[in-house]
């Protein structure tokens, strides 16, 4: 089982296929487990780097409280301890935000930077959004992980052909251990970058999924915050696109990376 010390947690990863390095960053309460629809995909061009962050999965689960900012220490420990940097580093939800943070502490670190279903902050303004948040902290404390994951299956994946989805889905969110859970999810409360998007300079694709919880304009908002990023909207999706829809997904990945390799970018000095 491979793992890697990074700082003060053990993390647990896999690497598939060979050329230059894509870093997939999973979400919150999940795992390297998730990206098994692109792994093969997107090893037959590069060497595909998954890993279970912080308090997830295989990895260690430190006493928290956790923060997006260590969540990016850690993971700038983890590529200068592997010897990969720079990569291309793509996260969903918690993984982006992860991304973002990462993007401007370590911009050294990224060849390009895919964001998917995820946002520049979680500071809740509204009643409603304060209540959507800890409607999900009470569900977690009242009646546990897999609880949790029967009530999150049903709104990532409500059609009825997607029932073996919804039971892939519930079983491995049991698996999490609520304390760390809690910590990641308190990590992500009233955290921002907002302000910093400006200092992005590596190619950077935003995928939005149609029927995300957050709406497309707010993704084409931040989007035009950094500096030369595109969005692609996903049609027939919610939060879970890797999953929900693969192909498109992958099809989408593969043609910005691709496109990359036509050109050199001068602030980085490392041909794509």
């Amino acid at each position: 089982m491979p793992t890697l010390n990074a700082r003060d947690v053990t993390l647990y990863y896999e690497t598939a296929g060979s050329g230059a390095p894509l870093l997939l960053l999973h979400g919150l309460g999940s795992s390297a487990q998730d990206w098994q629809l692109q792994v093969e995909a997107f090893a037959s061009h590069y060497q595909v780097i998954t890993l279970d962050m912080r308090g997830h999965g295989r990895s260690s689960k430190p006493p928290g409280p956790y923060t997006i900012p260590q969540f990016a220490a850690d993971l700038n420990a983890f590529v200068q301890a592997l010897g990969v940097a720079p990569v291309h580093l793509l996260g969903l939800s918690l993984g982006g935000m992860i991304a973002l943070q990462t993007a401007v502490d370590y911009p050294h670190l990224l060849r390009s930077l895919i964001i998917v279903n995820s946002y520049p902050e979680l500071t809740p303004r509204t009643w409603r959004e304060r209540w959507a948040w800890q409607q999900r902290v009470l569900i977690v404390r009242l009646f546990g992980m897999a609880r949790l994951g029967q009530y999150l299956s049903r709104r990532l994946f409500p059609l009825p052909e997607q029932a073996e989805l919804r039971q892939i889905m519930v079983a491995r969110w049991a698996q999490n251990e609520l304390r760390p859970y809690l910590a990641a999810m308190q990590a992500v409360y009233g955290w921002s970058v907002t302000a910093r998007l400006g200092e992005i300079r590596c190619p950077t694709l935003v995928i939005a999924a149609d029927q995300d919880y957050t709406p497309v304009v707010s993704k084409e908002a931040y989007t035009a915050k950094i500096p030369g990023a595109r969005l692609h909207v996903i049609a027939n999706s919610r939060h879970a696109t890797p999953i929900d829809q693969p192909e498109l997904f992958n099809r989408a990945v593969l043609a910005f990376l691709s496109n990359l390799k036509r050109f050199r970018i001068a602030d980085m000095g490392v041909t794509i």
